[in-house]
């Protein structure tokens, strides 16, 4: 899956339904550029801050999916609660900026990097009041969804912040931050998706763990063709080829040593015991996820879920291409 995931529907889907999922994705589009730029000028310029890559469609793509289980999947509320999910994703990215920064000496920061860090803060801040506001407008329901998302969001970013406990595994402390950042935002985004679709209690139910599922299956296979380099890098560090059942335990080190930090996930996820283990979870997110889909009506979406699915164990090998 590519990051633009708008084009990788229309190709996973038929032309009408695909045209069908672009007008959705289209209105959720302008109701982000309306609530983050129609307002004063000095809020329209600092929401302009360069920051991390913001083009990721996940969130938004299956809130628009989710709401074709219901009776009415192009409702305005449908578009609202797109993009609620997608502001508070944005949000985390204007935060994690300066979050990003933790590790350096303040002292080493310049005047300019600390009003950055600042506005970035602000930003953030701004993104959330926004997505508080569209909350509100949806109803006791969704604001109850969005925050409990914002809690579980926040409480797995400290944990990969802090790192784990001495008596906790490093890779399964990597998986539950994981699954609490951008697995429970997704979550959230299919859940939301289909209650305002006015989806059935046990699509919504399915749906919402789907969305989890995917939401981390597409986070690890990003982490993993972002730490380790092509195809051929990671053939040659795991000795087998890309998508094969590869099962290797993770070695170690000493846990008496001291806390591990940010630094050694990285390190972990460019080894081998760290690849193979990270396939490994990928193949059973997505094995998962499929279970889930099975659940549901078959219909258009259904299929492009799976398909959407069955790229995330791919995704990571065609990215780092």
């Amino acid at each position: 899956m590519t990051p633009d995931c708008v084009s990788e529907v229309s190709t996973l889907s038929a032309p009408e339904f695909g045209a069908s999922v672009s007008d959705s994705l289209s209105r959720i589009d302008e109701l982000i550029s309306r609530e983050l730029f129609g307002t004063e000028e000095i809020i329209r310029d600092a929401m302009l801050l360069p920051l991390e890559s913001e083009s990721t469609r996940l969130r938004t793509v299956f809130a628009v999916l989710a709401a074709q289980f219901g009776t009415e999947p192009h409702t305005s509320q449908v578009t609202t609660a797109g993009a609620a999910v997608e502001l508070m994703y944005l949000a985390t990215l204007a935060h994690n900026e300066v979050a990003n920064q933790s590790e350096l000496a303040s002292a080493k920061l310049s005047d300019t990097q600390r009003w950055k860090n600042n506005v970035a803060i602000l930003v953030g801040d701004y993104r959330f009041a926004v997505v508080s506001r569209l909350g509100a407008e949806l109803g006791p329901r969704a604001f109850a969804v969005i925050a409990d998302t914002f809690a579980e969001l926040v409480a797995g970013q400290l944990r990969a912040t802090r790192g784990p406990a001495n008596d906790v595994d490093l890779f399964d402390h990597y998986l539950r931050c994981v699954r609490e950042t951008s697995g429970c935002v997704v979550a959230a985004a299919g859940q939301l998706g289909a209650i305002f679709s006015g989806a059935g209690d046990e699509a919504v139910v399915h749906l919402s763990r789907l969305g989890r599922l995917v939401g981390s299956a597409f986070q690890i296979s990003d982490d993993v063709a972002a730490l380790s380099g092509s195809v051929d890098k990671i053939e040659s560090l795991t000795g087998e080829a890309p998508g094969e059942d590869v099962r290797q335990p993770l070695t170690q080190r000493s846990l008496a040593t001291r806390n591990y930090t940010a630094t050694d996930v990285v390190a972990l996820l460019q080894s081998k015991a760290g690849i193979v283990a990270a396939m490994e979870s990928i193949r059973t997110y997505t094995e998962q996820a499929r279970q889930e889909i099975s659940c549901l009506p078959a219909c258009e979406a259904s299929h492009t879920l799976m398909a959407v699915v069955d790229s995330a164990v791919h995704g990571s090998f065609e990215s780092a291409t």
